[in-house]
């Protein structure tokens, strides 16, 4: 496990699966800083720049499976990754969808702090204890995105292949293997960035690289 938060841990994906965890490309709520979570808004003229530059970026390493999440924006950008990969069909994986953030969704971090100040405070500095109100803990996030990247692990080894999720969730898995703490967890993840993830054949996670590239928020 990689605790180095700058610097690249090389992976082989002969010892496991690995795992090139994408993250979607912009949309006009990200522009915004607008919490998305489940609304199903599209990418915009720059969210698909930025998925065809991770495309292009993913295009010598061989991938032989493209998962996604459930979510337009996800889909679009898994689409494009595995058009340029010459991967036949996408696989939509419901654990890889974002954070349910309820009565949050649509705000601006400003709002949500006003609406709920300590569950965003909590939100901020502790995910193992932070709630979405009404929507889900992110305790319960991190969770079924680790178990949904086990379950690609297992169908891939030897493989290399690529998931496409949202910035809360890479986020969330990233912190659950390094172990980041407090306001840590919040690991810079651009719009379009990669994240290198192995899943061992008994179904360790590894952190190979933290997220880079991408379009920064």
């Amino acid at each position: 496990m990689s605790t180095d938060q700058s610097e690249s841990t090389p992976t082989d994906a002969a010892e496991g699966c690995r795992i090139h965890v994408v993250r979607h490309g912009t949309t006009t709520m990200n522009v915004q800083n607008r919490y998305r979570g489940r609304r199903d808004i599209p990418l915009d003229a720059q969210g698909y720049q930025d998925a065809v530059d991770a495309a292009r970026r993913l295009s010598t390493v061989g991938l032989t499976a493209v998962y996604t999440g459930p979510l337009r924006r996800t889909i679009s950008t898994a689409q494009i990754i595995a058009d340029e990969a010459r991967v036949p069909d996408i696989r939509i994986l419901h654990g890889l969808v974002n954070l349910d953030y309820g009565d949050w969704e649509g705000m601006t971090a400003e709002e949500a702090e006003i609406f709920d100040p300590e569950g965003f405070r909590l939100y901020r500095t502790d995910p193992s204890q932070a709630i979405c109100p009404n929507g889900e803990r992110l305790r319960d996030a991190r969770d079924r995105v680790i178990e949904a990247l086990r379950l690609i692990g297992s169908r891939h080894q030897g493989e290399d292949v690529a998931a496409v999720s949202h910035a809360v969730i890479i986020r969330l898995a990233v912190a659950r293997l390094n172990g980041a703490t407090g306001e840590s967890w919040r690991a810079p993840v651009g719009r379009g960035s990669i994240t290198e993830l192995l899943v061992r054949p008994d179904g360790e996670l590894e952190l190979g690289k933290m997220p880079s590239g991408g379009a920064p928020d």
